[in-house]
């Protein structure tokens, strides 16, 4: 702007010196009048907006202008925006040449010069001011950064930055935030003509680290306000406001201005006797870092009580904790509480204190067993997503561990797992009590499972590990009583023992007699009831209830029963079996035999001539 003020007042300086030539002129020449003549002419004062097209008329010459021999030109630095269209002075424009008062200043000036057979005679002022029209907008100065840093500390109500913007049109500038701006809560401005941007809400480095806002300027006395904005990054600096935390933290409550954590409670196990080693804590290691992260200040650490009898020592660099000397009697000292300390080296007035529990146990002598390397577990495939895994007689499987370093050989601290190798963990799980469940609608009949358990002393790490097989029934299929009646060793079904039992009034006595006759013929070989399994593996109809009455007729007890293992038939007692010929039997062996249900009568006679083969009858 000062640049066009001078430009101004050198051209009114100029057009006065133009002013006297005319006046001399009129002074020494006669003969002319109006635009007749060269002296007969004037300057031109007009207005003509900026922004207007190639061709407008500036100014128009009388009709009088064009004498013979009298011509007229236009001269001066502004001379290239005129022509001249015989009495019309027009605005000369292009796409690329535009008239802005901003850009050419508020006047444009020019001469138009007067010749008369070449001679020039007089010389008119062209003064066009041009008229300002509302066509910029708002723009913010470069020194309007685009980022910034503000500590967290900053007070509230604090004039943080202040923004800058000019108009071209020079128009009043006003500022606003945009409240939809991801962070507009946290700035104001109170007086919307300074672009003084005021902190109102407190800023928290642990929770915002970066803040992003939009603020607008806007022309305030146009009509079209025109406006601008741009999107400033403020960087939220750490300030030392947090105190120390031992990690894991325990967060308990956390919003955009506060986090609040608790401190963990560090474990570890000793054997009593046991001194001079590094203590492995769970959650491990003891450790604290600066609540401002972004500070991060060296810690120290310290044992602030449970130690009065000097027996740990721990690293004031590290946290690390050395027991230098044992408990000797864990009845007396089964436990010791530390409360250790981590606090700031540059402000030991920001600390925080967490609790340190050492167990002491008694030495591990025995490592615990389960009772049974292998269990036997029954469940039936059903569309229902769990069922308890049952063993013999419809009791539920539970898996015992027996630890003799315990009175009773119960270690509380067992824990069951199931081994990951076993390729189960997706069907079964166990309790903490040792049960085992199945999802049973993920099971199909005739399947057999092989799951191996390990069970863990949660306080020595010591492990012991079985193996539970595990079969699925159909539905209606019954859970076999004991291990002597288990599947294909009594693979009998009820409704092929209603036939058996028919055939019992009439075989029965026939074995009776058999046992006896067998017995005195032929010392040393076997009982003829040990056939039973080879009736059982080739006759599955024969039913548990013949075997239980044959077993007691024979005076057999249970407990001398002996199991056996038989590939093709299954588990079976050999002392109840057959022989592999089968007998033949008379009339005379018949006489001994006695009904099961009537005692007190024998079976009907049977002619001689009549032999019953014992695999034909069943």
């Amino acid at each position: 702007m000062a640049l066009n003020e001078l430009k101004w007042s050198f051209f009114q300086a100029k057009a006065l010196v133009h002013s006297l030539l005319v006046l001399l002129c009129l002074h020494t020449a006669t003969g002319m009048s109006g635009w007749g003549g060269c002296l007969d002419g004037q300057d031109v004062f007009t207005k003509i907006p900026e922004n207007s097209h190639w061709g407008d008329v500036v100014a128009e010459l009388m009709d009088e202008s064009t004498v013979e021999g009298v011509h007229w030109s236009l001269e001066g630095n502004d001379a290239d925006w005129f022509f001249l269209d015989e009495t019309s002075i027009r605005l000369n424009t292009s796409e690329e040449k535009v008239l802005d008062r901003e850009a050419q200043g508020p006047v444009l000036m020019a001469e138009l010069s007067c010749y008369e057979d070449d001679t020039l005679q007089s010389v008119y002022r062209i003064v066009v001011e041009i008229l300002n029209e509302n066509d910029n907008t708002p723009e913010f100065t470069e020194d309007t950064v685009t980022s910034l840093t503000i500590s967290e500390l900053t007070p509230v109500n604090t004039v943080v930055f202040t923004v800058k913007a000019s108009d071209a049109d020079n128009d009043k500038i006003i500022y606003s935030i945009d409240q939809a701006s991801p962070d507009a809560e946290y700035f104001k401005i109170d007086l919307p003509n300074s672009g003084e941007v005021i902190l109102s809400k407190p800023l928290d480095y642990e929770t915002k680290t970066q803040l992003t806002v939009t603020i607008h300027a806007s022309e305030m006395d146009t009509a079209e306000h025109f406006n601008t904005s741009t999107t400033l990054t403020i960087i939220v600096q750490d300030g030392d406001d947090q105190y120390p935390e031992f990690l894991p933290c325990r967060l308990l409550f956390q919003d955009e201005t506060s986090r609040i954590c608790t401190s963990p409670v560090y474990t570890v196990n000793v054997t009593e006797g046991e001194e001079d080693v590094v203590l492995d804590f769970s959650p491990g290691p003891i450790h604290a870092v600066d609540g401002d992260r972004g500070l991060s200040s060296p810690l120290s650490y310290v044992i602030l009580s449970g130690d009065e009898d000097g027996r740990f020592l721990m690293d004031r660099d590290t946290g690390e904790v050395k027991l230098m000397r044992g408990v000797k009697d864990r009845l007396t000292t089964p436990e010791l509480h530390l409360q250790v300390m981590a606090y700031q080296d540059d402000d030991p007035r920001k600390y925080s204190v967490a609790t340190a529990l050492v167990g002491v146990l008694a030495v591990n002598q025995f490592h615990p067993e389960f009772d049974m390397a292998e269990y036997k577990g029954f469940v039936t495939a059903t569309k229902s997503p769990a069922s308890l895994v049952n063993t013999y007689g419809s009791k539920a499987l539970m898996l015992h561990v027996q630890d003799k370093d315990f009175n009773n050989g119960f270690n509380p601290k067992i824990h069951f797992t199931i081994s990951p190798t076993s390729n189960h963990t997706d069907i079964f799980q166990i309790t903490h009590e040792g049960l085992l469940i199945a999802r049973t609608n993920q099971l199909k009949p005739k399947q057999k499972h092989f799951v191996k358990v390990a069970a863990v002393d949660q306080e020595s790490g010591d492990a012991t590990f079985a193996t539970v097989v595990v079969e699925v029934l159909s539905e209606g299929q019954s859970i076999p009583h004991s291990p002597l009646m288990d599947d294909r060793v009594i693979g009998c079904t009820l409704g092929k023992a209603v036939f058996l039992s028919m055939v019992f009034m009439t075989v029965i006595g026939i074995i009776t007699t058999l046992g006896i006759w067998l017995k005195k013929k032929k010392k040393g070989m076997r009982n003829p009831l040990e056939r039973g399994c080879v009736a059982q593996g080739k006759h599955r109809n024969v039913s548990l209830r013949w075997f239980q009455l044959a077993s007691h007729r024979s005076g057999m007890s249970n407990t001398e029963e002996i199991p056996y293992k038989n590939d093709e038939y299954g588990t079976c007692n050999p002392s109840f079996s057959f022989t592999d010929n089968p007998g033949v039997y008379t009339h005379q062996d018949l006489r001994l035999a006695k009904d099961p249900f009537h005692p007190e009568r024998p079976l009907h006679p049977t002619p001689a001539s009549s032999q019953l083969n014992l695999r034909s009858a069943l």
